[in-house]
Formats: C-alpha cells, sequence, structure tokens
C-alpha cells in the first residue's frame, strides 16, 4: 500500500482546499466526507438502517435521507449521534480501506475532520493538520454552509479540541489568510511526501 497522509483539520479550516490543491498535483485524494455521503445514498445499508431506528420521518418524498431533519435531531438529542455514528462509521471505513488500496498515486490523501476521532489516523502513516483559528473557522463555515453561527459552534464543540490535534499532528499548516498562503506551505510538504515515497525511514 502506498503512504497514506491522513489530512485533518477543524470545520472551516481549509481541508477541501487544501485536498483540491494535493489533487491537481496528481495525488488520489479519498474523502471521508464524500464516502459518508455515499453509504447513506437510496439503496444503502446504512440508509435502512438509519430508518429503520429513527423512523421514516428520516426520509425525504423521494426516499434520500433527509439530512436537515436528522441534523436538527442529533443537535437537540446528542445520544442520537451516537447511535447514527454506530451505523455509519463501519460502512464508512470499509469503503475508505477499498479505496486506499486502490489509489495508484505515490502518496495518498485520507481528509477526514474525524481523523482522530473516529480513528481514521490508524489507517495512515502521517498526520497532516490544516489549521485555523476558531474566529475564522466560524466565519467561513456560516458564509459557506448556510447554518448558525450557534451549530456552528455545536460542530467545533463536538470534533477534538484544536489544541489537542496540535499535539497529534505530524505537520501544521496555518490557513487564516489567503489561498496562495495556504499552497505556499503545501509544496515543501508535498515534496517531502514524494520522497518519503522513497526512503520510508525518513519521516515518523
Amino acid at each position: 500500500m502506498s503512504f497514506i497522509v491522513g489530512l485533518t483539520g477543524g470545520i472551516g479550516s481549509g481541508k477541501s482546499a487544501a485536498s483540491a490543491w494535493f489533487e491537481q498535483q496528481g495525488i488520489t485524494v479519498v474523502d471521508a466526507d464524500v464516502i459518508a455521503r455515499e453509504v447513506v445514498q437510496i439503496g444503502q445499508p446504512a440508509l435502512t438502517q438509519i430508518q429503520q431506528r429513527f423512523g421514516d420521518w428520516v426520509l425525504l418524498d423521494n426516499g434520500e435521507l433527509n439530512r436537515h431533519a436528522l441534523r436538527e435531531h442529533i443537535f437537540q438529542h446528542p445520544h442520537a449521534r451516537k447511535i447514527l455514528e454506530g451505523i455509519t462509521h463501519p460502512a464508512i471505513r470499509t469503503s475508505i480501506i477499498q479505496q486506499l488500496q486502490a489509489a495508484t498515486s505515490p502518496y495518498v490523501i485520507l481528509v477526514s475532520p474525524l481523523l482522530f476521532e473516529t480513528n481514521q489516523h490508524q489507517l495512515t502513516h502521517h498526520y497532516l493538520l490544516i489549521d485555523a483559528p476558531e474566529e475564522i473557522q466560524l466565519q467561513r463555515a456560516t458564509q459557506r454552509d448556510g447554518q448558525s453561527e450557534d451549530q456552528i459552534k455545536q460542530i467545533i464543540q463536538a470534533q477534538m479540541p484544536r489544541a489537542r490535534r496540535q499535539i497529534l499532528a505530524h505537520d501544521i499548516v496555518l490557513n487564516d489568510g489567503h489561498l496562495e498562503h495556504l499552497y505556499a506551505q503545501l509544496v515543501p510538504l508535498h515534496q517531502q511526501y514524494l520522497q518519503h515515497c522513497h526512503t520510508p525511514s525518513a519521516m515518523p
């Protein structure tokens, strides 16, 4: 299997911008968020299990998952998050492993907001944190997602504390400015990861 870099960061940190840059360099990106949406599509076992556990109200008239209603339910009933994760996380992990094994680029990026919380870091060799101050996270996420500031704050609180991620990460990229500044920090990391593919003992 290729050298796998786990890319993580809080909501609004810039994970998507960073992973898109790596993709432009010809690196395969496996996106846990994309997979999380795929495993609950119509016809997938996880969607059936969610309907059975929560009720028919979790489905739209066309049979798709009512993401908005389920998100609101989880915010109002925190224990429901654990139930949902118990259904979706195993399916997500299986798909991640399949996509990582199928990758053919020199190294692979696994981008996941819950890299450490879900133990997906166990599937990787190296951890890259895209970091941003909380006030910037709030600003970006509210503008992008159309959710309230309170909802974004709840998401931040549900994720691993920023300081803890900083301790666990091998590499930290501070994304508190323009995209050009972000990309400039990714260039040397890309070169390091390419070099590591040829000298496996060079990095932790």
